[in-house]
């Protein structure tokens, strides 16, 4: 990245996130079909969805000055999801239009097992030149947010960049192993869910003691915090000489899209305001607790604005 392209941001934003964004439409049924058939679905639901976008929105309704650079579609779809941002709060000034809109089909039954179709065009990814055109933003940043589902050059870079600016850096998910190699260094926060927790160990991450070994190891490579998801079990928190395992909340469970995404937004937003891990953990749970019991990824965290300014 370079510094001598400029949008023309001098606001201080707190987090910058970037990632996807598309049209979520999630729709619930009794039970998911079988290859072939068809069940009948109600309680559908068109919103603006993408983990970037479900953190950004997640981080303004924990009061936090949030900016998206994402990609929105040049069509009808995609103007609506930029209206529909800005009215979360979310700065969406570094959001260029090109290509179809990404689309995101989610269907759930009744005990919150789902099934999701994908459709993300290249033109949808963030690409370097994207960020070059956000440098103001970068320095106004806080903290930025990286989604590692972005291409390796764009997570590079931004990492990168965001790190010799002196914001806190988070990436959320795994690259290939030779992409987190040369990551590592510039990362203060790690996450990452059972998948990706088994792609960065190697090997599957079962167990809380599974999850601090992996994290323990990771933190040797630059990282101040990791964090891995322990299937059916929690989050492990690991920072240097502790750790702590979240247990996932005893809460009906509508629907497991988007509880990563609310976990990132309130681990961030505690941590920007200086919580210790255990403190940020708690708040992160909590997100992640309240996302499950809806349908759909987008959060509603507002409630839990209040329990942040009160910590």
């Amino acid at each position: 990245m370079v510094d001598a392209l400029d949008n023309g941001h001098t606001d201080t934003v707190g987090v910058v996130v970037i990632g996807q964004m598309g049209r979520d439409v999630v729709v619930r049924v009794d039970d998911l079909p079988d290859p072939g058939g068809s069940v009948p679905g109600s309680g559908r639901r068109e919103m603006l969805g993408g983990k970037g976008a479900n953190q950004a929105v997640g981080l303004s309704q924990l009061r936090v000055p949030t900016a998206l650079v994402a990609v929105a579609g040049d069509d009808i779809q995609g103007a609506a999801l930029l209206r529909q941002a800005a009215r979360d709060g979310i700065d969406v000034s570094c959001v260029p239009r090109r290509g179809p809109t990404a689309l995101l089909v989610d269907v759930v039954d009744a005990r919150g097992d789902r099934m999701l179709v994908e459709d993300v065009p290249e033109t949808s990814l963030v690409t370097v030149d994207d960020l070059d055109r956000c440098s103001a933003l970068f320095r106004s940043a806080e903290v930025v947010s990286i989604q590692a589902q972005q291409p390796r050059t764009t997570v590079l870079a931004a990492a990168r960049y965001a790190a010799r600016l002196g914001a806190l850096v988070m990436v959320d998910g795994a690259p290939d192993a030779e992409a987190l190699d040369e990551l590592l260094p510039s990362v203060d926060v790690l996450r990452a869910d059972a998948t990706e927790a088994e792609l960065i160990a190697g090997h599957a991450v079962e167990t809380v003691d599974d999850a601090t070994a992996v994290g323990k190891q990771v933190l040797a490579h630059g990282p101040d915090l990791v964090a891995l998801a322990v299937p059916d079990v929690g989050d492990v928190l690991v920072w240097d000489g502790d750790h702590a395992l979240f247990p996932h909340a005893d809460v009906p469970v509508v629907d497991r899209t988007g509880a990563g995404d609310a976990f990132v937004a309130g681990l961030l937003a505690a941590l920007r305001r200086g919580d210790d891990p255990r403190r940020a953990g708690e708040l992160a749970s909590a997100a992640a607790g309240s996302t499950v019991q809806r349908l759909g990824g987008r959060p509603d965290l507002s409630s839990l604005g209040g329990r942040q300014e009160r910590s």
